[in-house]
This record gives C-alpha cells, sequence and structure tokens, in this order.
C-alpha cells in the first residue's frame, strides 16, 4: 500500500497581498469608491422615479373621470388647493402631539421642509403635465400609473404662483401622436397663411391706386 506523503498533490492559490502605498492597491481602492458612487447613485435615482410616479398619479387621479383637459385655473387650483396642503393633516397631528418645550419630532421637520420647498417651488415655476392640451391629457389617461417613462414622452409645462396666467411648454413631447399632432397644426397654418395671400395677390392693381404716392417727377 502507498504510503501518504503527506503533500497536496495542487499548491494552493496564495492570497495576493498588495502594499497600501502600491499603484494596484490605487486601483482596487478607485474601483471600490467608484462602485459605492454607482451604487448611491442607482439609489437616488430610485428614489426620485419613485417620487416622480408619486406625483404623476397625483394628477392623473386629479383628472375627472369623463370630460376632456382641464382649465388653466383648474390646473392651479389642483397644485395650490390639493396639492400643496395634502399634509397639512399629517402635520397638524405631529405639532399637536409634541408636547410643549420639546423639539420637533423629524417627521415634523420633513413635513415642514417639504411644504416650503414645494411651495417656493410653485412660487417660482412647477413643471407639471399639461392637462390643459386634449391630445396629452388622452395619453395621459392610457398610462398604467407606474412606468415613468411612458411620462417622460408627454407634453409638460410650467407654471406658478407668481404669474398665474403665463403658461411656458417646458417639452413638447415625444410620444408619436403628439409629434404627429404638431406637424399636422404646421402644416394646416401653413396653408392657411398661403390662403390668406391669395386674394391679395389676384387683387387688380386699381384697387391699390388711392394708397399709391407718386414718386417725384413720375407722370
Amino acid at each position: 500500500m502507498a504510503q501518504n506523503s503527506g503533500k497536496k498533490s495542487t499548491k494552493e492559490k496564495k492570497e495576493k497581498i498588495f502594499h497600501p502605498q502600491s499603484r494596484k492597491a490605487g486601483q482596487l481602492v478607485r474601483t471600490q469608491l467608484r462602485k459605492s458612487k454607482l451604487a448611491e447613485l442607482a439609489k437616488e435615482r430610485s428614489k426620485k422615479h419613485g417620487s416622480q410616479v408619486n406625483l404623476y398619479n397625483f394628477f392623473y387621479h386629479a383628472l375627472p373621470t369623463e370630460g376632456g383637459p382641464l382649465s388653466l385655473e383648474e390646473l392651479h387650483y389642483i397644485i395650490r388647493d390639493v396639492w400643496l396642503p395634502r399634509h397639512d393633516s399629517e402635520l397638524e397631528a405631529e405639532r399637536s402631539s409634541r408636547r410643549k418645550g420639546r423639539p420637533k419630532s423629524v417627521r415634523e421637520q420633513k413635513l415642514e421642509e417639504s411644504k416650503r420647498r414645494e411651495a417656493e417651488e410653485y412660487r417660482t415655476g412647477i413643471e407639471v403635465v399639461d392637462l390643459t392640451d386634449p391630445p396629452n391629457v388622452e395619453l395621459f389617461r392610457r398610462w398604467d400609473q407606474k412606468e415613468a417613462a411612458f411620462i417622460q414622452q408627454l407634453r409638460f409645462v410650467r407654471i406658478s404662483s407668481a404669474t398665474p396666467g403665463l403658461v411656458v411648454v417646458s417639452r413638447l413631447g415625444k410620444h408619436p401622436s403628439l409629434v404627429q399632432e404638431r406637424n399636422c397644426d404646421n402644416n394646416d397654418r401653413d396653408q392657411a397663411m398661403e390662403t390668406d395671400d391669395v386674394p391679395i395677390l389676384l387683387e387688380p392693381q386699381s384697387r391699390f391706386a388711392p394708397t399709391i404716392t407718386p414718386m417725384d417727377g413720375a407722370v
């Protein structure tokens, strides 16, 4: 019977150890930092995505179940009297439950900060889905209330409490149906301009005689 030599048939792979000041160690540190940064960015994107979906869901349910688009005044009303004060009851409950002399809870501070930030955003100009445009509203009603990418194809406007009568189109909308609608509107407008010019070109010159001033020396 063969004796066991006690030696392993394969050598164990030794773990590589780099000097802290070596180039390789620096590369490993930078790689790890980059991975951590990407993970943090992904987390922030996910949080932002969820926040946007909540905002879009609010406006989705703010639309009447039947009927067409909203007026600009109605859109302001939804933001001013429904969206901004939506946490007021919870904020009041937090204040009422706090004993006199005690500091504000973390939740109360977050609610107050959110309320201030959103009110300032509305004052300077908040970007929302354009609920005053019929084709855009029709598209918005088809949303599954989950996919934020679909919303990014819609038309957006910016409105503010400082100038409630002013509407700025911030995004025209990338959805094919909206692009087609714009192209049709442009073609109709061009045709209308050409049609308006035709009667003037066909008018006899005598029509303009009373308004023509002879040049000096002309007979």
